[in-house]
């Protein structure tokens, strides 16, 4: 778009290139690199989302905001040398859509380029406001759209399902994740990504969990569709409320694991946890040509 409106622009922010968004109600910065949201807080509020202080640059991925894993979830599904949270998180994106409603929120819609790896296509819708909503909407090219695009025309009955496993993996901040929780998981099984074993959660996640204390890589299965995380140093609470989703992520590598991260500097790694909602794991959609699934995260901000 050559001609941003009133509220929008396209700037830096943390020296990386951002359409900017501030409304009346809360302020947003989204990287054209990756189609990430690096910062969404409320108007007088501090920030919400988590970014390293030592980011790395295309192309390779930014750690923080809301990164987004796309076709697939880590290597699900895919070969060892497959990059990892597929290629969406490392493209330039496009905006193609600005609307803004009634309430003073704004929406901007980001597309990823058709890509020849995947006949699957992704737009990301991000409303600003008060709440932030995101959504990533993903097609399966229909015949008539793959005619259109120089497709091969093969006809949608002769062409297969495509699985999709996807996240959106959000950097919580946090005051210490030593000292946080994580409600709307309990007696949930998850997968560990660790002993790759399956678990039951008692009671509310906590990072110093007396299985497997300091550090956390589950895939919650058959999750519901409203998590709270507690914040009782920072005297906040994120309500995250899921739609489209049948698994949450919920990741922190602790003190061990963040000293081989260059961008988890120094003692980083206790100031966000992610919270993603995803399909991941057994959450597996199975998409037909002509076929789309939405992803849905609505995230609001209260204090304790």
């Amino acid at each position: 778009m050559s001609e941003l409106p009133s509220g929008i622009s396209f700037s830096e922010f943390a020296g990386i290139p951002v359409w900017q968004v501030q409304t009346a109600h809360a302020f947003a910065a989204i990287s054209q690199f990756g189609g990430q949201l690096l910062s969404w807080h409320p108007t007088d509020e501090e920030e919400v989302l988590w970014m390293s202080p030592q980011p790395l640059r295309a192309p390779r991925p930014i750690r923080g905001g809301v990164p987004i894993c796309w076709p697939y979830f880590a290597r699900q599904g895919q070969s060892a040398d497959a990059p990892q949270h597929g290629h969406a998180r490392v493209e330039r994106w496009q905006l193609s859509r600005i609307s803004k409603d009634a309430d003073g929120s704004v929406m901007l819609q980001i597309e990823l380029p058709a890509d020849h790896r995947t006949p699957l296509r992704l737009q990301q819708q991000i409303h600003v406001g008060r709440h932030l909503r995101q959504r990533l909407i993903t097609s399966h090219e229909s015949r008539s759209s793959a005619v259109a695009s120089g497709g091969d025309g093969v006809r949608d009955d002769q062409r297969p399902e495509l699985a999709l496993t996807q996240a959106l993996h959000s950097y919580f901040r946090v005051a210490d994740v030593e000292t946080v929780r994580i409600q709307g998981v309990e007696d949930l099984d998850y997968a560990d990504n660790y002993d790759k074993a399956v678990h039951q959660q008692h009671g509310a996640w906590q990072l110093d969990d007396p299985r497997d204390p300091g550090r956390s890589d589950r895939i919650y299965r058959t999750s519901g569709s409203h998590f709270e995380l507690i914040d009782a140093v920072a005297r906040r609470r994120v309500d995250i409320r899921s739609e489209g989703s049948q698994s949450l992520v919920i990741w922190n590598p602790g003190r061990d694991a963040a000293q081989a991260m260059v961008d988890v500097p120094g003692e980083s790694w206790r100031d966000f946890v992610c919270v993603e909602v995803a399909n991941a794991g057994e959450d597996v959609v199975a998409l037909a040509p002509g076929q789309q699934h939405v992803l849905q995260q609505t995230v609001s901000l209260a204090r304790l």
